[in-house]
């Protein structure tokens, strides 16, 4: 059956189709009550179903919110998706979502879409890229975004401000001290590890991955130590896995497969890999050549990824308020909110980072 249209519920009403849309899709400039509720009727007898985009330019607002995020199965963008969530839920808003890998033409795309919906604000999480490969799309996504806040819009941003954005605004920023609390977690480390440090991270020049980096390495020249050499892999759980294949072959002594006897092949490796999901996969990886955490070697993470929970050993991490990040970074979902927010996290070590002693698994 063919989707009735105003003009027919107007037609039974007996009444314009301006004063129709007047009343069904929301606009200030109201008729009387008789005739609004004869307008209803009709329309619930014809099964009249508002246009949302007609509603939308009645009420200036969609009452829609455009989420983008690299990869929404991955435990970290869930749980930012969750808060984001439930700030649009106090605000009456629905949520629309973006996967895009991260790639920056990708999130250009899902702008340029959004706006065309007429989303009242949109949100982007993951890290933001300064790699050259990304120049371009850079440049894209920050001209599709610009243009956006200048027609009203307005874009949170979890992390770093958007690359090459002409103006402040229309945005509004989360920032999260990424280098100061990776400096934090290696000065702890250093105090209870003897052996050498490695950092697993991903691609360079993607803002979140370096800052981590360059945070841990100024904790431990803090602690007095040698800076770690940096191995950069994929910022996931496969790149963190591949990583971990690598130094499988460092930690097994003699190159023999099977574990090493506690103690026996020195100081253990400590690890650091600059998110959790790679630190799982390294793990992972580490387990399928017989070695095991931590009497093997030593491994912290870092967001505190609501998957730790179940993940044995327990990963030494730093626990990032995630779903609040996600709630602050949807723009006016805190009174009086202003251009730039910032959160803080806590460093918590856990048996993955404890005594070689310990079993591990």
């Amino acid at each position: 059956m063919a989707a009735s249209t105003l003009t027919e519920v107007a037609r039974l009403a007996g009444v314009s189709p301006a004063t129709a849309s007047r009343v069904l899709n929301g606009s200030a400039r109201t008729p009387g009550p008789d005739i609004a509720e004869r307008v209803r009727k009709a329309a619930d007898s014809l099964g009249y179903i508002p246009n949302a985009q007609a509603q939308g330019l009645a009420k200036s607002s969609s009452g829609l919110i455009g989420l983008i995020v690299h990869d929404i199965a991955d435990p970290y963008f869930s749980a930012i998706a969750r808060g984001v969530q439930a700030a649009a839920r106090h605000q009456n808003k629905m949520v629309l979502l973006a996967t895009t890998a991260g790639s920056p033409a990708d999130e250009r795309a899902a702008v340029a879409a959004f706006a065309a919906r007429r989303a009242d604000s949109i949100v982007i999480a993951g890290s933001r890229s300064a790699r050259t490969s990304d120049q371009k799309g850079n440049a894209e996504l920050a001209a599709e975004l610009d243009r956006y806040c200048r027609n009203g819009g307005r874009v949170g941003v979890v992390g770093h401000a958007v690359v090459g954005a002409e103006s402040d605004e229309g945005y509004h920023v989360v920032k999260v001290p990424n280098e100061e609390l990776a400096a934090e977690l290696a000065r702890e480390l250093a105090a209870v590890h003897t052996g050498d440090f490695v950092i697993i991270a991903g691609p360079e020049g993607l803002l979140t991955s370096d800052d981590r980096v360059r945070g841990f390495q100024r904790g431990l020249a803090d602690a007095g130590l040698p800076a770690a050499e940096v191995l950069h892999t994929g910022f996931d759980r496969a790149g963190g896995y591949e990583a971990g294949l690598e130094l499988a072959e460092r930690i097994r002594p003699h190159g023999d497969r099977g574990a090493a006897a506690p103690g026996s092949a020195g100081p253990r490796l400590c690890i650091f890999a600059v998110n959790d999901v790679m630190a799982i996969g390294a793990t992972a990886a580490l387990r399928s050549e017989g070695l095991r955490i931590p009497r093997d070697a030593a491994i912290a993470g870092f967001d505190d990824i609501e998957t730790l929970r179940d993940f044995r050993p327990a990963l030494s991490t730093v626990r990032l308020p995630l779903e609040e990040i996600g709630r602050l970074a949807v723009p006016g979902a805190v009174s009086g909110q202003a251009d730039a927010v910032a959160v803080s996290g806590e460093v918590t070590l856990r048996r993955s980072t404890g005594q070689a002693s310990d079993a591990g698994s």
